[in-house]
């Protein structure tokens, strides 16, 4: 079995748009057929569970012929059915009662993100007697979708300020166990999508053993139920092989792994372009020169524009975890190949399409066929040599805005020191020159700082620490120090850091343990630095070569993080000693009876409470991949944050416990 998480959620998220009914349940009805002209009204948090998944074309294929947000002014459309998609609170249960009291609708059909309490439903059923619009509501759904699938094996709750909430020295003990009950009920609506029990390891004493208790109960809770949302035999020999493994870790487990800079392109784009939703916004200056020609004279800002990646993007899929030189390699490769498509698209056609022409002039009459007999050839292949097109031109794009950040800001420098950094490698004084430099973003030098304190094998003396602080003080201006009070406050008090099993696990991995770090891995066979250099050179002008080529030489650390190590351990049949104080739940079994995870385990779903990031599931990915036979490692976080958003929440609880 291979569990794809996107899978799950879209066949969910489109059986919803079928008004909950199969296509079975339709007899006799072709695709087009079954489906009911619609309208789809969301919230804001449903908005980002659906943006990965499905397109305008997507949803227009399955009936929906507008989308709407709960909160704005809608007019009526009252001869078609209306699907919502939101979150149960008062204030929605109110405003749908507002609708249908309206009339807004021809029906209504309620699905909520997951269970809706028994007082909203009270609520609901109350208010819509009191409206009489009770045969306004056609039926009532859970949905148990309250999470975010960015890819086949990466999932978020949505939850960017998890870590500050959880681990505020003022938060309330109601608000804890609330920010705890939305987690188990986004990991609780990712398991009931996969359909699987997992059996359940976490470390001991440690915040995700409380979320591994609590989400027990409710799995336990729920599995009483005569119908239940899970398929599999609760007994028999083949259920139990097939049961994946739910790893819970909290984000203090490995705090470096958030903070440093990477050198692969998924982790790249994430963290230094912002990537969103699988969506980029990149400034679009193609244009930035004047009408007169002239570069010199005054233009307008550049321009926004937003880019989707992901499932469907042939150059994404091939290069998500390739290194940034060989990913700018590849452009060069992928844009020979399309030219010579089109030229052998000309030459059995008889068209005439410039390969150098742009994609909006292909798509106009400036360029086109010979004669009619090659016109009516080449209209076949000339739509997928568009998209191809397209494609190369929006990485092009993509990587033009990564190599200026590269250059602007010496990233290669960051990334290489915080490899050594790693590998403990790196003395506090070249720490203290690093930070000192004139390149970089004062949270560059920052996070640079924060991932040595995490690493080092002994924590700065008062003496150096002093002179640390005063060279980001001078050489940072902006920096928020909060950030690293509070961090030095956790290592004094053993709470970070490859400290205690991550320290051991982290020694093994060193030693050589198998898969190897996911950007040592990814760094072997790069080659095609010529491509690379030549395009560089292009857009930069001379010196960028020389950089990317130093970079590209020096990926050869054997070091990974903690969490792949603690998963790699943990999914053997014969875990390190190391893991043997890692707690075991599972749903199945008898209460009250010791429980043990006999492994070796073939899928596993790993979770990061408190945020997580593309480099860390990158790593569990590259090394599942590598294993024999391949194993299938699903990675999930309540949100996916860039080191610059970890590091504002760490500043802020440096100011709440008074550490700044």
């Amino acid at each position: 079995m291979v569990l794809s998480i996107r899978a799950k959620q879209t066949e969910a998220l489109v059986r919803m748009l079928r008004l909950n009914a199969s296509q079975a349940s339709v007899p006799g009805a072709q695709p087009a057929e079954a489906e009911v002209y619609k309208v789809l009204v969301l919230d804001r948090q449903t908005k980002d569970i659906i943006a990965p998944l499905l397109r305008v074309s997507d949803l227009r294929r399955h009936g929906v012929t507008l989308h709407l947000m709960l909160e704005a002014d809608r007019q009526p459309i009252p001869d078609v059915p209306a699907v919502y998609f939101v979150s149960a609170s008062q204030e929605h249960i109110q405003r749908i009662l507002q609708d249908a009291a309206m009339g807004l609708y021809d029906s209504f059909h309620l699905n909520f993100v997951t269970l809706i309490p028994s007082a909203l439903m009270e609520q609901l059923a109350q208010g819509a007697v009191g409206a009489s619009c009770v045969q306004r509501i056609a039926k009532v759904h859970d949905q148990y979708l309250a999470f975010v699938a960015l890819e086949a094996g990466l999932f978020s709750l949505g939850l960017p300020d998890s870590y500050l909430q959880l681990n505020s020295p003022t938060a309330k003990e109601p608000e804890i166990e609330a920010a705890l009950g939305v987690i188990v009920d986004g990991l609780f609506s990712a398991i009931a999508a996969l359909g699987v029990v997992p059996i359940i390891r976490c470390p001991q004493g440690a915040l995700a053993q409380v979320v591994a208790s609590k989400l027990d109960a409710r799995l336990r809770e729920h599995l009483r139920l005569r119908n239940n949302l899970f398929s599999e035999s609760a007994s028999g020999l083949a259920a139990s092989l097939s049961r994946p493994l739910l790893c819970l870790f909290d984000r203090n487990y490995e705090m470096s792994v958030i903070l440093q800079h990477a050198w692969t392109y998924r982790p790249m784009v994430h963290d230094i372009l912002g990537m969103s939703l699988n969506r980029i916004t990149l400034s679009d200056d193609s244009s930035a020169a004047s009408s007169s020609g002239n570069p010199a004279s005054p233009v307008k800002r550049a321009a926004k524009r937003s880019v989707e990646v992901g499932e469907g993007d042939f150059f994404w899929e091939a290069n998500e975890r390739s290194t940034f030189p060989k990913v700018a390699a590849d452009v060069d490769v992928q844009l020979t190949k399309y030219k010579q498509a089109v030229e052998e698209m000309n030459r059995q056609t008889g068209a005439r399409v410039d390969p150098n022409a742009t994609t909006e002039d292909m798509m106009s009459n400036q360029t086109g066929a010979g004669n009619a007999r090659g016109l009516m050839s080449a209209v076949s292949q000339l739509p997928a040599l568009i998209e191809r097109k397209r494609t190369i031109e929006k990485h092009s794009a993509i990587l033009h805005s990564l190599l200026a950040e590269i250059k602007g800001r010496n990233l290669d420098k960051y990334y290489n020191n915080e490899e050594d950094m790693l590998g403990g490698k790196f003395p506090f004084a070249s720490l203290l020159e690093l930070v000192q430099g004139s390149k970089g973003t004062p949270t560059d030098k920052l996070r640079a700082a924060l991932v040595y304190l995490c690493t080092c094998a002994t924590p700065p003396g008062d003496s150096e620490y002093f002179d640390l602080e005063r060279a980001l003080s001078e050489s940072a201006p902006g920096a928020d120090l909060a950030a690293l009070h509070y961090v030095r406050r956790l290592r004094r008090m053993k709470l970070t850091g490859r400290t205690g099993g991550a320290e051991a696990l982290a020694a093994s991995a060193a030693g050589g343990t198998a898969g190897g770090s996911a950007l040592s891995n990814l760094a072997a066979g790069v080659g095609g630095g010529s491509h690379l250099l030549s395009w560089a050179d292009k857009t930069f002008g001379q010196g960028l070569g020389a950089l990317t080529k130093g970079v590209k030489d020096l990926l050869a650390g054997e070091q990974q993080t903690a969490v792949t190590v603690a998963v790699e351990g943990l999914m053997d049949a014969k875990p390190p000693p190391e893991l043997d104080s890692f707690a075991t739940f599972d749903p199945r079994a008898a209460p009250g009876k010791p429980v043990r995870a006999t492994g070796p385990f073939r899928e596993a779903i790993v979770f990061m409470i408190g945020g997580g990031n593309y480099l860390e599931a990158e790593s569990l990915a590259t090394w599942a991949s590598r294993t024999q036979p391949a194993k299938n490692v699903i990675y999930g976080a309540t949100d996916v944050l860039t080191g610059e958003q970890f590091a504002q929440q760490l500043a802020e609880l440096g100011r709440l416990s008074g550490s700044a």
